[in-house]
């Protein structure tokens, strides 16, 4: 079944000189406005722990007495399986299963309660290069507004595959009052991090998104993080070293918040607890400006 495409403009003076993206405006368009809910974007490199991050993160929240949604972003779909302990099945396969006719769908087809209650979507991706990732999650949030899931909602996380250069993979900015970036104490993470800056300074431009701050992941020392953060007008706003409890957790198909370790896992989860408390009373909205490439090679490495 292939999917029908929306049209593609350039956007040319909006989201960056000569851009070429999706044309899905939530500010023009009330069906893809997601309402009341405090929406945060979850990006970085690809493999840094953006899964992990997003999933403990929504269970802190959760714990926080907060009614919280998990859109996972990636077409392999597997963002909430720490939370469901499955796969679950994705917004397009389920779409595809009723030839598009997205009035056929129950919400028990799309959407799975996980761990602490969270509530759990994927929405997973057109074959590969077939289709833009930033139709699928329109579309995602068109089927939850259909389905009043988000009046009741009182935390949405948005969990965005790799390094986002494209304008389809960047739409969830277009929905988020924060975006926030994991990278780890390297090279490939904070040169990664710095093209998704980027992107969403030119979301910024109009829409309410800000940079939320980075989290630094799988990271005993932060010298690297902290170098580019003061370059750029950063922040760290959490950290979580390299424990194998993590590890041990995705192979367990747990959040950290169902694992038993003694204090570091409890350190672990205090933290995110803190994170999610900082996040819902406003954080921080850090305007930056990325850096040249070669300014970030020039920057980072040992003295």
């Amino acid at each position: 079944m292939n999917i029908a495409l929306p049209n593609i403009r350039p956007a040319r003076g909006l989201d960056g000189d000569g851009s070429v993206q999706v044309h899905m405006d939530p500010l023009a368009d009330p069906a893809l406005a997601i309402g009341t809910a405090r929406v945060f974007s979850v990006y970085g490199k690809g493999g840094i722990g953006k899964s992990t991050t997003s999933s403990n993160l929504s269970v802190a929240f959760a714990k926080l007495g907060k009614r919280v949604l998990q859109i996972g972003c990636d077409p392999k779909h597997d963002s909430t399986f720490t939370l469901t302990k499955s796969l679950i099945p994705t917004v397009i396969d389920v779409l595809q299963g009723v030839d598009f006719h997205a009035e056929e769908l129950r919400t028990e087809d799309f959407v799975f309660e996980g761990y602490a209650g969270v509530m759990c979507v994927e929405a997973g991706g057109p074959p590969a290069g077939t289709g833009c990732g930033g139709y699928v999650v329109g579309q995602t949030v068109k089927l939850l507004k259909e389905h009043h899931l988000l009046d009741d909602t009182d935390v949405v996380i948005f969990d965005v595959l790799g390094d986002v250069v494209c304008g389809g993979f960047a739409s969830p900015l277009q929905h988020a009052d924060r975006a926030l970036i994991v990278a780890a104490n390297d090279f490939d993470s904070i040169f990664a991090m710095n093209r998704i800056v980027a992107a969403i300074q030119a979301k910024a431009k109009n829409y309410p998104v800000r940079l939320g701050g980075v989290i630094a992941n799988r990271s005993a020392a932060t010298d690297q993080i902290d170098k580019f953060n003061r370059a750029v007008g950063l922040e760290t706003v959490a950290c979580f070293p390299d424990l194998d409890v993590i590890r041990r957790s995705r192979l367990k198909k747990a959040t950290l918040f169902e694992m038993e370790g003694g204090p570091e896992v409890e350190a672990v989860q205090q933290e995110y607890l803190r994170l999610a408390a900082n996040l819902w009373a406003g954080g921080t909205a850090y305007t930056c400006a990325p850096m040249k490439d070669r300014d970030i090679f020039d920057l980072l490495g040992f003295d």
